[in-house]
């Protein structure tokens, strides 16, 4: 039977994000779940849900984990930028039997305010009570911020499929020390699994140093691996060639492969 690789998009987008990941992995005979998070199957031009400002990440994770408890076997749980902070989570629960953090959001603990970031969400910090709203980067916020070495016809296609996301969830990241429920807190000792982190040299949002950071929470058991010519979007800049493949060699490396 087929291994089976969960995968969870960042902030703002949904399942699609992982076409071409999905296409190689599947090509290489793994199975590959990649759910949309609640309140994001929506698109660019809708109104969100009114209720997704007030979203926490562990709404998310309470969601994420019944669908993995429903498979009935540990996948691969692999994450993109906010993704990859909810995978850290889920791997505190005992339920990835590996995790790849691509340019992974950090738990609370590791600083992520980084000017570069800051400068990203300008237009949702200037509004009053943006910790309980839908947020949405401008345009220009995601191409500096993600998109910045992608064509202009891929930043205007990529950006016309971004959604709203979550202020609570952004705030539990980003203000994770003004957080009392500590919701981003990951129990660094409960995650024993393998853990792949992959950073961007060229990232704004999760720069290096950050992804450095996390991969280093789980030292025993973690490889970091810095691309140089990659940012943020490391999902689908061209050259995600380069990604998939380090991956699918790193979980023959762990013996974490297709077979049983």
């Amino acid at each position: 039977m087929a291994k089976t690789i969960f995968m969870i998009h960042g902030m703002c987008t949904g399942g699609w994000v992982w076409q071409n990941y999905r296409e190689f992995f599947e090509d290489k005979g793994y199975q590959c779940i990649t759910p949309t998070l609640r309140f994001h199957d929506i698109s660019h031009d809708d109104n969100p849900d009114p209720h997704l400002g007030t979203t926490s990440l562990l709404d998310y994770i309470d969601d994420l984990e019944k669908e993995i408890r429903s498979l009935g076997e540990k996948p691969i749980v692999m994450g993109h930028s906010m993704g990859g902070l909810l995978a850290q989570m889920l791997g505190s629960r005992g339920l990835a039997k590996a995790l790849v953090l691509l340019t992974p959001a950090p738990p609370a603990g590791i600083w992520i305010l980084k000017p570069s970031l800051l400068k990203a969400s300008l237009s949702g910090l200037k509004q009053w009570g943006f910790w309980r709203k839908p947020l949405c980067q401008t345009f220009n916020e995601l191409v500096y911020a993600t998109l910045h070495l992608m064509t202009p016809a891929e930043q205007k296609e990529i950006y016309s499929r971004f959604v709203y996301e979550s202020g609570q969830a952004s705030c539990e990241i980003g203000f994770w020390f003004l957080d009392s429920k500590k919701a981003s807190k990951v129990d660094r000792v409960k995650i024993t699994c393998p853990v792949l982190a992959i950073a961007g040299a060229q990232d704004r949002t999760i720069p290096s140093s950050v992804a450095l950071q996390v991969a280093r929470r789980y030292k025993s058991v973690s490889t970091y691996r810095e691309l140089p010519d990659h940012a943020h979007w490391v999902v689908g800049k061209p050259g995600w060639q380069e990604i998939t493949g380090y991956i699918c060699d790193w979980l023959d490396k762990v013996k974490i492969d297709k077979g049983e």
